[in-house]
């Protein structure tokens, strides 16, 4: 199969993955920091390993402000639960996933916070919306760093200048971004950054983390076990412990080691041009069928590895369907769980078809999807 839905997840994964996860699961069961036996004391570099290798890729200079999670969604969660007291206001954008508008709206419903989203344009956000968001009591400014249905880039430095000069902090999401586009948490000066390991990173599901700036403190999402300080009823206060509680999923971590010290080999910067000529050789290869929209940046604009669609008169859901059945070729439709982002491009109601890339994708699997598309465009609108 032809795999287009790295937004969802990479596929494949880059040599050795599979291979440090089976090692793991083969030969070693040990849980990580609890105990001083060989097999304990190895996974526990394992962790180590995977933790410095992702700390490296972000600009985390301690790999301990780096907590380990199971995925982008617990990342932002415990970000934000963690973070917000009643009486906060936060501000957030048009273009976020799910993963931050549910939480926040379960806060909101509590009668804990107050939320404004700023309007947005599929081509980006307005820092000056942004800015005039801000209230007195406003503690958290929350963004993608790119919305994974548009593809629309945000400029994180000019978030957090503005966050920081109305003494809020700065969320990032960056779900779409981590590994194909560089990111310095400390040169952006970010406060509280969320990734999957599943994704840019090439790692594998079940995998995810979030940065924590030194000196910035949230109350733990979890409380439990940590491996330490275990005669204490309280969480310790150290990193990574305080907010990693109970048994870390040590095989994931493994394999993701491998992913991110791949992406350092090949670097963000030659990762993110690879996927956007192939991102532009599909919007060529589709923009003359008649009827076609494509949603975010124009022609030639930076964006996110990825494009969404729609033709007019095609059911955005079959069209998937068929290319899946028919052609072998994996995309995603629907609202992506970001139905704020279709509600800015219009499209709440059909959704879209969204093809994404990776690293292992190549010109003739572009080429393939185009042919594909067509014929079923064609045969569709037969009907």
């Amino acid at each position: 199969m032809i795999y287009l839905d790295n937004a969802a997840s990479t596929w494949p994964k880059p040599p050795g993955v599979a291979e440090a996860m089976k090692e793991m699961v083969a030969n070693n069961g040990a849980n990580p920091g609890r105990g001083t036996h060989k097999m304990a004391m190895q996974a526990a570099r394992v962790v180590a390993r995977a933790r410095s290798a992702v700390a490296a890729l972000l600009g985390v200079r301690n790999p301990e402000d780096l907590i380990f999670t199971h995925n982008a969604t617990e990342a932002l969660n415990m970000a934000i639960f963690g973070l917000l007291k009643p009486g906060d206001h936060v501000v957030t954008t048009m273009l976020e996933h799910n993963s931050v508008r549910r939480p926040l709206e379960a806060l909101r419903r509590r009668g804990w916070i107050e939320v404004t989203y700023v309007q947005s344009a599929e081509n980006g956000i307005e820092p000056d919306e942004v800015r005039a968001a801000f209230r007195s009591h406003t503690r958290l400014l929350v963004v993608t760093h790119a919305s994974n249905v548009l593809g629309t880039l945000v400029d994180i430095d000019a978030m957090t200048e503005i966050a920081h000069a109305n003494g809020a902090f700065c969320l990032v999401d960056a779900a779409q971004t981590a590994g194909s586009f560089p990111i310095d948490v400390t040169r952006s000066e970010i406060d509280l950054l969320a990734i999957p390991g599943h994704k840019g990173l090439f790692g594998p599901q079940g995998t995810g983390a979030l940065y924590i700036r030194p000196g910035l403190e949230l109350e733990p999402f979890l409380y439990g076990g940590t491996g330490s300080h275990s005669e204490e009823p309280d969480q310790p206060l150290e990193r990574p412990v305080r907010y990693e509680s109970g048994t870390l999923n040590t095989p994931g971590l493994a394999g993701l080691a491998v992913g991110a010290e791949f992406v350092s080999q090949i670097g963000p910067d030659a990762i993110g041009q690879h996927n956007q000529t192939l991102i532009q050789s599909l919007r060529e290869g589709l923009e003359s069928l008649p009827g076609i929209k494509f949603t975010g940046p124009g022609r030639g604009e930076p964006r996110a590895d990825l494009l969404a669609f729609s033709l007019r008169g095609v059911d955005s859901t079959e069209l998937a369907v068929l290319l899946s059945d028919q052609y072998e070729i994996a995309v995603r439709s629907g609202l992506h769980c970001s139905p704020l982002a279709h509600q800015v491009a219009g499209t709440l109601d059909e959704g879209l078809v969204r093809v994404s890339v990776s690293w292992f994708n190549t010109e003739n699997d572009i080429r393939e999807c185009v042919a594909a598309v067509r014929e079923l465009a064609d045969f569709l609108r037969d009907e």
